[in-house]
């Protein structure tokens, strides 16, 4: 009787201090647990140094409240958004955030507006160079919906980071107008600034695809306001489809950009970690990248250096995507001529990429060429297609894109 007494005492004792032990463990802190999330891409933009004729019009940034419209993908209950000031070298400040349905941009559902934190403040200051996210929020979010993120800023930096082609209004007005539900009077400008992703908290089968690309991924020749880029076709497609609905879609073009030197923003070689590897939840990137690079050359005798050039770019993305367990589909360039990059030798270094393409380097083809050529001359896009510039495609061009995208791909 004693000697059990004695064992249940001493098993007691185990116990008390097991439980002490677990008891006085640290808790993850709140990034840890928001890195344990599964995290996921419901919409994202490409920053850049804005060019000075892209620059926010008076009154700017400073101390002032920008409001901007972004369409998100999919759906979540749990976001969190991404704010950049990479390209800066001075602060930018931004002093409160909220976000809310959109109803009639840019008046937004002040039922559904919540404040964003950072670290539990809600000020937070973007350091030169420097990217954060906000804290989890709760919102329901709905998929393919608009949504509406203001921003008051304190100090602004004069080398300001953005995405000039939003193909989508953003209203500024003086001073702190956070709380203000019908932004009317309000200063437009059809650019992002300061804004990069957002994401979503979801469940491990839902994931996006990256879209990395130029002005044809941006959307040029598309709608202003009316999201209808191929990239936003795409997006509406795989959510109509219940296969794929859990599939979102990131635009990482930037108009006027190249694959290996020159053009507008940092190269796609160059922004390639930050811009697809960085993205959460990316199990499928897409490329169409490089018809600037090949309108650039200036001689002949540089078409067939461009163009292996280009190759040699394509192969370092492919193995780069592939490490992080990334599929890659390449895009074919679509026919530009009479357009202002015509010429002989430029064809002829289409011609090339374009074949290194359709020859199985990648993991799929998505042969936007042959989609957009013409009947009648297979290096012209289709006459009804094009913005006008036999180069960018317009709305009906961008919609033909869109459906012309096997969802397969992606299931």
């Amino acid at each position: 009787m004693i000697k059990r007494y004695f064992k249940y005492l001493l098993l007691l004792q185990l116990f008390t201090l097991i439980i002490g032990c677990k008891a006085n463990q640290p808790l993850a802190n709140s990034s840890e647990k928001m890195n344990a999330e599964n995290w996921v891409g419901s919409w994202a933009c490409a920053p850049m140094l804005v060019e000075p004729n892209n620059m926010p019009p008076a009154p700017g940034l400073a101390e002032n409240t920008l409001r901007q419209i972004i369409k998100v993908s999919i759906a979540g209950e749990h976001i969190r958004l991404r704010f950049s000031n990479v390209f800066s070298d001075q602060p930018t400040v931004l002093k409160k955030v909220s976000i809310a349905n959109v109803l009639d941009a840019p008046a937004i559902d002040k039922n559904t507006q919540k404040n964003l934190s950072f670290n539990g403040n809600q000020e937070v200051t973007l350091h030169p160079g420097q990217e954060v996210f906000s804290d989890k929020l709760n919102f329901q979010l709905k998929q393919g919906q608009l949504l509406a993120i203001t921003i008051y800023y304190g100090a602004a930096s004069q080398k300001t980071t953005g995405h000039p082609g939003s193909r989508t209004t953003s209203y500024i007005l003086s001073g702190d107008h956070l709380n203000n539900d019908v932004f009317s009077e309000s200063v437009k400008t059809d650019h992002w600034y300061s804004i990069m992703g957002l994401d979503v908290a979801a469940s491990k089968n839902t994931s996006n695809i990256v879209c990395l690309g130029n002005s044809i991924t941006d959307g040029r020749g598309s709608g202003t306001n009316r999201q209808n880029r191929w990239t936003d076709i795409l997006a509406a497609r795989l959510a109509a489809n219940k296969a794929t609905q859990n599939i979102g879609v990131l635009n990482l073009g930037i108009g006027g950009n190249c694959v290996v030197k020159g053009g507008l923003g940092p190269t796609a070689l160059d922004r390639f970690d930050r811009d697809v590897l960085s993205q959460a939840g990316a199990k499928w990137l897409v490329i169409l990248e490089g018809i600037n690079d090949i309108g650039g050359i200036k001689r002949p005798e540089d078409a067939p250096i461009k163009a292996q050039e280009i190759i040699g770019a394509y192969k370092i993305m492919i193995e780069k995507a592939h490490a992080k367990g990334i599929k890659v589909y390449g895009c074919t360039i679509l026919p530009f001529q009479k357009s202002f990059y015509d010429a002989p030798f430029k064809q002829e270094a289409r011609d090339a990429v374009n074949a290194w393409i359709r020859n199985s380097h990648f993991d799929a083809v998505i042969d936007f060429d042959k989609e957009m050529a013409s009947e009648t001359d297979s290096k012209t896009i289709l006459s009804n297609m094009h913005d006008g510039d036999f180069l960018h495609p317009n709305e009906l061009g961008y919609q033909r894109m869109g459906d012309a995208v096997d969802l397969n791909l992606f299931k």
